[in-house]
Order: structure tokens, then sequence, then C-alpha cells
């Protein structure tokens, strides 16, 4: 592959999420240990990979000690003492909240719902991981924190927004982290960095202590190396809570994982939606996601051409997501250290909002009804993630607002609708370029469809078995 490796190399931990909280609870290892090695895995690859905005080491060993003092008196939870990370969007108690954003925060004092969920399985916390300001870009890059790095070729992008959760992953410093998506920041990354990123029905994590994070569009979600590992993740964080506007009836998603999913209607979308913008299918992904679909064929599913009628729905998205960053800012200690990208959709959605906003959230239902009609016919959408291979690091930080979100457009074309419906997604790895960027594909449902899309993506790991490909060790020093 492409990665520069250097001479000091930071070991990783190649046992998942589930693997961890087994051996924890055999006794093979305790808390303590797997946390000490996660803490200096992120140490030496902090200067290369920059995954992470907060480190908490010496409260996450706190932690770690508890855990094992719960180990030992024979208490068992899904993840006890196992090591995870969260994105710098979700409350921590202790730590401020910046969402990539420049300036002094102020340190929270309580936990969001979904780290209060993982903390109630026994997840230690490590640390926060890196996003551009607002989660707004396919690239993890911003003056508050420099360029997060793709531990499969340092000077490519892990994607975004939840790049630093995707590289932290990818690079085995934790087995799993919490993402967030708003127009693919979970699936983004998850395909330019060999990952499963399930973006979850909207509701299905709770956003509290926000009703709804950007005008619902935007949902949490988990990143892992192995399906069961993110579907073990977004089990243990679901559930809603006062105050959650959203409130889907619960699913549970591990046990689909190894469930013979049936012979399966699959439709094959290659066209994106309308934009406006100029944009085409690379050749490389176009193969790549062709080839899934044609191992899918081979598995016993049905696979033929077909796209969903998206019609107008970039006129129900823009608006909400403008208006999402706009309300964001109000929050920053200093607005004019915002990057001016920010500054200016700030005030899109100043523009956008009132009657805009309202008669965009009011197209949802319509459009839920049209792209919907796909799905008496097929059971399962296959699409590419990404228009394109990984981005190099900085070919979007020179750009102006209207720059950035054309080129944004024509690399990731695919994944905002599903946002902008709500509905959940599951990228799985599609491969590699000859260079060796890894590539992804997204499996698509309606409502609620995410043990259906789990089961799938589970048929396709056992036959493809990408969790066996790592990217090179990461160096503590590039060069």
């Amino acid at each position: 592959m492409t990665a520069e490796v250097g001479t000091q190399v930071a070991p990783r931990e190649s046992r998942g999420l589930a693997e961890q909280a087994a051996a924890l609870a055999a006794g093979e290892v305790t808390a303590r240990e797997l946390t000490e090695r996660a803490l200096t895995r992120i140490a030496a690859t902090q200067p290369t990979l920059n995954a992470f905005r907060r480190v908490r080491g010496d409260a996450a060993l706190v932690e770690a000690d508890a855990a094992d003092r719960q180990l030992a008196r024979g208490e068992r939870l899904p993840l006890l003492g196992v090591p995870v990370a969260v994105k710098d969007d979700v409350d921590v108690t202790g730590e401020p909240t910046a969402f990539g954003c420049p300036g002094d925060f102020p340190r929270k004092e309580a936990d969001s719902e979904a780290v209060r969920r993982l903390r109630a399985a026994g997840a230690v916390i490590v640390g926060k991981t890196n996003a551009p300001e607002l989660g707004q870009w396919p690239f993890t890059e911003g003056q508050a924190f420099g360029d997060t790095r793709n531990p499969w070729s340092l000077e490519h992008t892990p994607g975004g927004s939840s790049g630093g959760s995707a590289a932290a992953v990818a690079a085995g410093l934790v087995p799993a982290a919490l993402g967030s998506d708003g127009a693919g920041s979970i699936r983004i990354p998850a395909a330019w960095s060999h990952l499963v990123g399930i973006k979850p029905q909207r509701g299905r994590i709770s956003t509290m202590p926000e009703p709804e994070a950007f005008k619902g569009i935007t949902v949490f979600g988990p990143l892992a190396r192995t399906v069961r590992d993110a579907a073990l993740l977004l089990d243990v964080a679901s559930g809603s809570t006062d105050g959650d506007l959203h409130r889907p009836a619960p699913v549970e998603v591990l046990p689909a994982v190894g469930r013979d999913p049936g012979r399966l209607r699959i439709a094959l979308s290659l066209r994106p939606p309308w934009t406006a913008t100029r944009k085409s299918l690379d050749p490389v992904v176009r193969a790549a996601v062709t080839d899934l679909a044609e191992r899918l064929s081979a598995l016993g599913h049905e696979v033929e051409e077909a796209d969903p009628d998206y019609g107008p729905i970039g006129l129900a998205f823009v608006p909400r997501a403008t208006a999402g960053i706009r309300e964001w800012t109000g929050r920053v200690p200093e607005f004019e250290l915002l990057d001016p990208r920010t500054r200016g959709a700030a005030r899109t959605g100043k523009l956008l909002g009132g009657s805009v906003l309202r008669a965009a959230r009011a197209a949802e239902a319509p459009l839920q009804r049209r792209v919907g009609r796909i799905f008496s016919r097929y059971d399962v959408v296959l699409a590419p993630t990404t228009a394109t291979p990984p981005m190099r690091i900085g070919d979007l930080a020179e750009l102006s607002g209207l720059q950035t979100d054309r080129t944004m457009i024509a690399h990731c074309p695919y994944a905002w609708p599903w946002n902008a419906l709500g509905w959940p997604g599951v990228n799985v790895p599609a491969g590699f370029t000859t260079s060796g960027l890894p590539l992804g594909a997204q499996l698509l449902g309606p409502a609620s469809s995410e043990p259906l899309l789990v089961q799938l993506a589970a048929q396709l790991e056992a036959d493809r078995r990408w969790f066996e490909q790592w990217p090179p060790e990461a160096s503590a020093e590039k060069g």
C-alpha cells in the first residue's frame, strides 16, 4: 500500500471490539492493559495520523481501573473495559465539545446520551476524534487541529467528517469508534479507510442533549473493521430518551449478523441524484461496485440496474444543512475565527431559514414516498459510497465556498440523500485502487431496515473477508 512507514512504529491491537470484550471477560487481559496500549498507539501516531482532538489519558486509566474492579467482582457488560473513541461533536464530561472549531470552549458537565449509554455498557472513552468545522466536508482538516491523515496513505484524507474516528479504527488505535453522519460523514470515511460504517435510522441513537441534530439530517453511528463490531456498538449506543424528537421503534441489529438474509432483490444504482453540478463516476469505483454486485449475484441474490427516483431532493436538504450550521455557529466562542466557508454557510442558513426551512421539512414525507417506490420492487439498493477514490490532503484547503461545494459534490454525490430521508445505510469495503487506496459501496434500505442491511453486509464480509487487510503500521514520524 502507499502509506509512509517510519522507523518508530506503534504496535496495533488486532482484536476487534467483540474479541476484546470476550478477552476481558475471560481474564486474558485487563482493561488497564488494553487502555494503556491504546493510549500508547494514539500518542505514537498523533504526529502523523492526527486522529484525536482530545486524549483522555488519566481519565481513561481511571475508568479502566474501575472496569477491572467490576470484572474482578464477576460483573459482565457488553463492552466492560474496552477502549473506544467518540467524535468531537458529542459531549463527554470534563471535555469541551468544539466540533472541529477553533476557540476556547467550556468543558461539559454531563455526557451526551449516546456516551452515557456507551459508559453503561462498560466502555472506556479514550478520547474525542477530529472532525472538520461542524462536520461540513468530506475531509478532516482545519485550522483548529491540522490535518488528519489516512493510515492507508499519509498523503490522502481518510474522508470526513468522521475522519478522525475512521483513522483511529483503521490504524488499530481503537477497535471501534462513534461517528456522526449528516451527508455521508460516517459512510464516506468508512469507504476511504476500508471500514464498515453504519448510518442508522434517524433517532436510532439519541442526539440528546439536542432534540435533533442539524434539523434532523444528522445521526450518530459506528465505525469498525467488522460488521459484528459495528452492530455491537450500534446496539449498545441505541435508544431514545426524554426530549428526543425522533423515536423509532427499537430493533436489534447484532442478532442479524450471520443470519441468512435469503434471496434478495438488489438494485444496482450508479446514477447520483441531480445537483446542477458536474460529476462523474470514476471508472475504478464503477468497477469495484460492479464487482461487488456480481459477487452478490453469485451468492444467490437477484441483482439488476435500477435507480431511485430522487426528484428535487436537494431542495429538501440544503436548507436543513445550512440552518444547522447557522445554529451551531451561535455556540462558538469567536465567530470570526471560523473558516470563511463556515461563516458563508451560516449566512446561507439565515437566508434559507423560516418559510424555506419549513417547506424543506414538509417535503420529506412526499420524498420518502417518491424514493421509497423502489422498495416495492427491490429489498436493498447497492450504490457507490463516493464517486472517486480518496482526495489528497489539502486539495480543498484554499478553495472558496462555492468551489468547495462543487468539488465536494463531484467526489461525494451519492451519500447525502439518505440523510434527507432519515433512512439507514451501511458502507462496506469494496476493494482498492491499483495504488492501494480503499474504495467503498453502500447498502441502502427503507425505514428501520438496519437488521436486513447488516445481514447482507455480514454475508458479503464472510465472502470477501475484508477485515484481514490492514494498512501498514502507522509511524510516529513521517518519512
